[in-house]
């Protein structure tokens, strides 16, 4: 009883960032040979899993997203963004890719990138969790 107690408590004393699930951060890579890949995840409500890819200037990138439930969207940074987490929450800043921006709920983008760089994909739920095949070409 009083083990359980101790717990509790210190369970209710405990930043609640330590009880946040958070998403996944994993930088892309092809196959070899390959111009293309898929990554199958998830992504929890209220948290982002973050791509890493790195491309030049002038190639063709192409993102789509798919999901279950078609509620999985993703925003697609430039080079330059800067990730920062202050108290636990994650918040990143930079310029986006027309099309894919924040507020945009993007699900496919092709484009011509204008920077050679990290681009950095977010991808998370419009509703609920979300289950989704993330898949990244450049030509």
């Amino acid at each position: 009883m009083k083990r359980a107690l101790c717990l509790s408590l210190a369970l209710l004393l405990s930043p609640l960032t330590s009880l946040h699930a958070e998403g996944v951060h994993k930088t892309i890579h092809f196959p070899r040979g390959q111009s293309a890949t898929t990554v199958s995840d998830s992504v929890v409500r209220g948290d982002r899993d973050l791509y890493d890819i790195t491309a030049k200037a002038g190639q063709t990138m192409t993102v789509k997203i798919s999901s279950v439930e078609n509620n999985a969207v993703f925003t697609l940074y430039q080079p330059g963004y800067r990730a920062t987490t202050e108290d636990g929450i994650a918040t990143i800043n930079g310029a986006t890719l027309d099309g894919a921006g924040e507020g945009d709920d993007a699900m496919r983008w092709q484009g011509t990138l204008p920077a050679s760089g990290t681009y950095l994909i977010e991808v998370g739920g419009t509703r609920g969790n979300a289950t989704y095949k993330l898949t990244v070409g450049i030509k």
